[in-house]
Formats: C-alpha cells, sequence, structure tokens
C-alpha cells in the first residue's frame, strides 16, 4: 500500500496533475476493497450509465495510483442549479441499515468550492445538505450527511458530534423512507463561471452517535487535538505557564490607564468618557483626555457554562455524584426558547463543566484567581474593554474600562415585527414601557453614574426592528400594529398620525384603496394590508416604523439622561434594522452599535452611516472553527484556528481603517458549551479560551498584533476608499 501510494505521488509530482490527495487514495483502496456500504466507485463504465445529467457533464478520471482505480470528474455549466442525478432503486445495500451517505471530493481547481448533495426517497421527500466550508483549491476532503440522526436542536444543541474522518455536510434534516431511496443529487447553486470537482466511493456508513461524546471536563471525547486537556496534573501545567507568559508580557505598551492612546494627542481630560471627531475620525476618548479605540470582549463571566443534562444523561461519560464537592456545579435553567427557534432541553437540570473546571485548576478560592488572571489576560492581549453581560465584580477592580449592559423588560405591550427572533418588539407608547425604562436607568445609575470606568451605557440587544429586505421587512413594525386591535398603544398612535395627515377616513381609503366605513372600523379590527402598496400607504408605513422607534430611543435616552449624564448611551445593537430606525438612533444616541457577523466590515456597505454624523461601534463580531474539538464554527465560519486568527486580525483592522467605527466587540470569552447552552441550543466555537481554561495561542497572538498597532494604524490619513 505504502509502496503504490508513494509511486501515485511520485507520478502526480512529476506531471504536476492536481489530482488526488494520498488520504482520499487511502479512502479509496478502503472503500473498495472492505467498505459494505460501497454504491458508487464508478470502476466500471456502465455506472455512467445510470447517472442523469442536467448542465453538467462527467468524465471517468484514471487516478493513476493503481490500476483500474477511477473516480468521477463533473463538469458543471454557468445555470441556476447544474447537477448530476444517479439513481437509487436498484442499487444495493438496504439504506435503512446505515446511518450516513458520504463521499470524497477533490476541487482541482485555483478556486475555493462548495457543492450541495440531495437525497430523495421514492415517495418524493428530500433531505439536502451543502459545504458549510468551500474545498480550497486542490482540496480533498470526506463528506458525510446524516441520514437517520435526530436533528441536533431535536438534542438540545446546533451543531451535531462529528463521524471519524468525514466532515459533516449542512444538513436540513428531512425524514426519510430509507427502505425506499430513489434518487442522489449533487449540485452546484448559482455557479458564476463553469467549475469542476471530482467525486469518489459514494458510499454508506454508520449514523451520528450522541452516546458518551462529553468527558469529564466537558470536552468531547472521542478525538484528541493540540489543548486537549488529558488529566487533573495538567491543570497545573497550564497554569504557571501562562502566569509566566503573563509576568513576562503583562501589557502592550503606549497605554494609559484606561487603555488609551497614552502618547497620543492630549484632549481635554474630562473625567468621563466621550466621543470626538479628531483629524477626520470619530475617536472615543479616556476620562483623562486620551484616544481611545474600544478593542472588548463580550460575555466575561463565569455564568454561562451550563448545559442541559436533565434527559440528556446519556451524553455524559461523567457527571457528579450527589456528596460530590463538583455537585455545587449542578443548577437549574429557567430560560425560554427564542420565539424564532425550535429547540428541545432548554430547561431542567444544568451542569457548568466550566466553574468545576475552574475549581480543579485554581483550588476552593477560583473566582478570585479566575478574576484576578482574567483582568490580567484583557491588557496582555490588547483588549481594552469589558463588554456586554460580563460579570459586574470584574468592574470593582478599576483596572479594564467596561460597558453597563441594560434590558428593558416588564409587562408592557409588544408589536410583532414579522423577524422576531428572540421576541416582539417593546411598544413604547405604553406608558408602562417608559416606566420600565425609568426604573432600569434610576437603578442603573446609582451603581455607574460616578464611575470613571464605565464607558456607557448599551440598553437592550437585538431588537425586532424588522429589516430592509424588502417592504415587508422595512414596514413590519408598522404592520405588526394595523395587526392588532384597540388595546394596542401603537396602533392608537399610528391611527392618530393617520388623522393629521388625512382629513378624513374617505382620503385615507382614496390613499390607501382601502374601503374603511369610519376610523374606528380601522382602529378597533386587525387589519393586513394588500401585498402590493400604493405609493402614499407606503411613506405612511414607513412614517410610523420611524415614529416608533424615535418613541423608543426618546424615552430611553431621556430617562438615562435624568439619571446619569456623565456616561454615553451607547446605543441597541442591531442585528436587523430599517432606515427609519438607525435614523432615529442617530438622533438620540451618542453612538449607533450594530452586531455585525461578517468575515469583515466592507466600508461600502455601511457608508450609508457617513450621513448620520454620529460614531459607530461593534457590539458583537465572531468566527470559529472546528478542529479542535467543538462541533459549530458559529456565525462565520473558517477553516482551522490559523484561518480564524486571521480572520480576526483582518476584521479588527477593517474596523479601525474606518473613520466612523471606534470599536469592536469580540462575542465571547469563552467557547460556549459543547452540548449547547440552555434556551437556544447554541455550541459554538468562538471563545479566545476553552472549557478547561484553556487558550487559543492563535487568536491571542492576532489580538496582541492587532491590539499593539491600532493606534498608529488608526491615526494615518483617512483614504479615498473610507
Amino acid at each position: 500500500m505504502i509502496a503504490v501510494l508513494y509511486s501515485a505521488h511520485r507520478w502526480l509530482v512529476m506531471r504536476n496533475v492536481p489530482l488526488y490527495c494520498l488520504v482520499s487514495l487511502a479512502y479509496a483502496f478502503a472503500a473498495r476493497e472492505k467498505d459494505p456500504g460501497l454504491i458508487w466507485s464508478f470502476e466500471r463504465n456502465e455506472e455512467l450509465q445510470g447517472i442523469t445529467l442536467s448542465h453538467a457533464r462527467v468524465t471517468r478520471l484514471h487516478n493513476f495510483a493503481t490500476e483500474g482505480h477511477y473516480a468521477l470528474q463533473v463538469d458543471f455549466e454557468v445555470v441556476e442549479r447544474p447537477q448530476i442525478e444517479l439513481s437509487v432503486l436498484d442499487v444495493k445495500p438496504d439504506w435503512h441499515t446505515f446511518g450516513t451517505l458520504g463521499l470524497d471530493v477533490t476541487n482541482p481547481s485555483e478556486e475555493p468550492l462548495g457543492f450541495s448533495v440531495e437525497v430523495e426517497d421514492a415517495a418524493g421527500a428530500e433531505t439536502s445538505a451543502h459545504t458549510a466550508l468551500d474545498l480550497q483549491p486542490h482540496e480533498s476532503g470526506s463528506y458525510a450527511l446524516a441520514l437517520d440522526s435526530p436533528r441536533p436542536t431535536d438534542l438540545g444543541m446546533r451543531g451535531e458530534p462529528p463521524i471519524p474522518h468525514f466532515t459533516m455536510l449542512a444538513e436540513d434534516h428531512h425524514p426519510l423512507n430509507l427502505t425506499r431511496i430513489s434518487k442522489v443529487r449533487i449540485f452546484l447553486t448559482k455557479p458564476v463561471r463553469p467549475r469542476t470537482l471530482v467525486f469518489d466511493n459514494i458510499r454508506l456508513g454508520p449514523g451520528v452517535s450522541y452516546d458518551k461524546i462529553v468527558d469529564a471536563f466537558g470536552q468531547y471525547s472521542r478525538e484528541d487535538w493540540k489543548g486537549k486537556l488529558k488529566n487533573d496534573a495538567a491543570f497545573a501545567t497550564q497554569r504557571a505557564k501562562e502566569e509566566a507568559e503573563l509576568q513576562a508580557h503583562p501589557a502592550l505598551a503606549d497605554r494609559d490607564e484606561y487603555g488609551g492612546w497614552a502618547s497620543g494627542p492630549q484632549l481635554e481630560a474630562t473625567g468621563y468618557f466621550r466621543t470626538v471627531q479628531h483629524d477626520g475620525k470619530w475617536w472615543l476618548v479616556t476620562p483623562s483626555g486620551h484616544l481611545f479605540f474600544s478593542l472588548g470582549f463580550n460575555s466575561v463571566n463565569t455564568t454561562e457554562g451550563g448545559t442541559i443534562v436533565e434527559g440528556r444523561e446519556q451524553m455524559f461519560e461523567w457527571l457528579p455524584a450527589p456528596g460530590d464537592p463538583l455537585a455545587r456545579d449542578y443548577g437549574v435553567s429557567s430560560w425560554a426558547s427564542p420565539v424564532g427557534l425550535a429547540i428541545k432541553f432548554v430547561q431542567g437540570r444544568t451542569f457548568q463543566f466550566y466553574t468545576a473546571n475552574l475549581e480543579r485548576k485554581y483550588g476552593a478560592d477560583w473566582f478570585e484567581r479566575w478574576k484576578s488572571i482574567t483582568l490580567q489576560r484583557l491588557p496582555a492581549w490588547g483588549f481594552n474593554t469589558i463588554g456586554n453581560w460580563s460579570d459586574p465584580r470584574l468592574y470593582e477592580v478599576k483596572r479594564v474600562p467596561y460597558t453597563a449592559t441594560l434590558n428593558i423588560s416588564g409587562t408592557f405591550a409588544k408589536v410583532a415585527s414579522g423577524g422576531d427572533y428572540w421576541n416582539r418588539m417593546s411598544d413604547p407608547f405604553d406608558p408602562a414601557f417608559a416606566e420600565a425604562a425609568d426604573s432600569t436607568a434610576r437603578e442603573a445609575a446609582q451603581k455607574r453614574r460616578d464611575d470613571p470606568w464605565c464607558m456607557g451605557y448599551f440598553v437592550d440587544n437585538e431588537l425586532s426592528w424588522g429589516s430592509m429586505k424588502d417592504d415587508k421587512g422595512r414596514y413590519g413594525l408598522a404592520l405588526g400594529a394595523l395587526s392588532l386591535d384597540a388595546t394596542s398603544p401603537a396602533k392608537r398612535a399610528f391611527l392618530a398620525q393617520l388623522q393629521k395627515r388625512y382629513a378624513s377616513v374617505e382620503q385615507l381609503n382614496a390613499s390607501w384603496q382601502t374601503q374603511f366605513a369610519d376610523w374606528s372600523a380601522l382602529l378597533e379590527s386587525p387589519f393586513r394590508p394588500p401585498a402590493d402598496f400604493s405609493a402614499p400607504m407606503r411613506e405612511d408605513l414607513g412614517a410610523f416604523v420611524k415614529t416608533l422607534a424615535e418613541q423608543y430611543f426618546r424615552t430611553v435616552r431621556d430617562a438615562l439622561k435624568r439619571y446619569d449624564p456623565n456616561h454615553l448611551y451607547l446605543g441597541t445593537r442591531f442585528a436587523w434594522y430599517t432606515r427609519e430606525g438607525v435614523e432615529a438612533c442617530a438622533e438620540f444616541c451618542d453612538v449607533l452599535s450594530f452586531n455585525i457577523y461578517r468575515p469583515r466590515v466592507e466600508a461600502a456597505q455601511w457608508s450609508f452611516l457617513n450621513e448620520f454624523s454620529k460614531p459607530v461601534i461593534v457590539g458583537e463580531f465572531h468566527m470559529g472553527a472546528i478542529d479542535r474539538g467543538m462541533f459549530h464554527t458559529g456565525l462565520v465560519k473558517t477553516h482551522d484556528q490559523e484561518k480564524r486568527a486571521e480572520m480576526f486580525t483582518d476584521y479588527v483592522r477593517s474596523v479601525v481603517d474606518n473613520p466612523m467605527f471606534v470599536g469592536c466587540h469580540y462575542f465571547k470569552y469563552t467557547d460556549e458549551p459543547l452540548t449547547g447552552r440552555p434556551g437556544d441550543g447554541e455550541n459554538y466555537s468562538i471563545g479566545f479560551t476553552t472549557v478547561v481554561d484553556g487558550l487559543y495561542p492563535e487568536m491571542i497572538q492576532a489580538a496582541k498584533t492587532v491590539g499593539g498597532e491600532m493606534y498608529t494604524r488608526r491615526s494615518r490619513p483617512v483614504t479615498s476608499e473610507h
């Protein structure tokens, strides 16, 4: 075998042929000689006769490793969905005895390329999957689509455990009749140029298993990787190594006590954080008068590491027995699942592997030691801000500036926008909302009003503002108000606004092409406009969306400044937004905030914010990879930790280089639980630290690099690009 592979390698190198990597060749041998689930190996010309082509061409490709072994090259054309379809009904073995469909794939081109797979049963039911990450140029890999496994969300998590030697395809998990599978399709979606992929060894294999997937430290039990903790003794080694590093490199150079630019321009020292435009760029300014760019972490705490164990006990190799000292890390979740997500195991008994590991690592006084080392890590790594949802006990040390987190909650009315992921939008016309905002601001100000280390307040997060995707999204809050009855404060406010514009309901009917008998007919009953809005209706809907947003931001601003005029109102952290909502935010907030989950912040995409003359901050961003024992990359995917660090560097630089932006906060400090956090099941590999308080050194070095350069880089002259 080794001799054959070596000969094949020499043949490929000598001829400069971009073909299968040796790993794929090894799988080819295994599939041909040992795999009882092998369906198509493309060893015979007859196999091509069962392939139906749609804007694609196939060729049996000799892989030169051994006589008689072939793969299938597919050349896809430029159409909406070029594909090949393989008929299955007369193919053995029986699919219902297996759990996955696997295949080997090579991208022979010079560009990244992904693909999709669709499986259909005889009744026409389909399940489809696609590559979460494109294959890189000349990359080969083995991919698997789960056939009979439950959705991860049905087991309380977003990402599912891997199958050894395979990359899992991102799947819709629709149920199929595995006794009557009829077709397999491989396709591309809207290729912009002709593309080529090579496929081989389409085979059935074992399914996804959730049994005993978590070890005693909360790590994945079935794989090994760089940095995996093997035993309790390793905690001491890990701790000593980091303590020596932090002692040798305690903080980045040229920083004032707040993390501002010590040798930069000296501005007025007001004793609190403020904003300023300096040399054509927006900046924050420290209480001592130095320019400040906020590079921060969200969720610096020890409370978010719990995962549901009740009803999922089979997933864990170990859980503490009653009387075990670590049994104190059990808890109970009362989270509610987001409105926009159907997920199971959101409530019940939990266990905190993270805090259990902190006690194993630091001893009985683990929290104080964790707090101390965390406050050493941040400035040493280049971070100068503690962001949203962090432990307030970190603020007391007065070492790293922080943002206060306020959420206005209560029994006030709500309005649907049509894009209500977390919850429906607060109705700011309800007097109960103003009362809740007032009490929230008053309580916060009692703690923060005179603290110079507080940058300001984020109030609420990712509210249901709607979106600019289409008219239904843009005017969703107005449509939501119309769908309510006379008990809705928002609907009453909308009616009052319409009555100011239209002298009679007849005029409204003429503009909206409606037939209301009188104003009360509109007010008292739910109304859903036609799919196509008239131009006047569109104008009225937009005007009310703006009015509602103004009412929200005005109410919050007035409450904050009433009790705390010293600190900044940092906005509401838009995840979804409308033009009208952003305009209102700019009128009443000191800083606009957006959670921007993208590979980078493209200047052209955000140039519309220039007209508002307000600084902007990124409230959340992240990027993840699953090369070290985790199941889900999070919202922005990368191949591995090296690529993740490169993307982090580029992201922060894209923010630093943008004159409007004054900071970006990374979500989050520590990886989410392997088996999902309660409520929404997120199990994202997005931290700088792990469940065992280990480190991702690539990310830390990237942060040191961009943190060290950010002030001199940002002070460069503004370019035409921005």
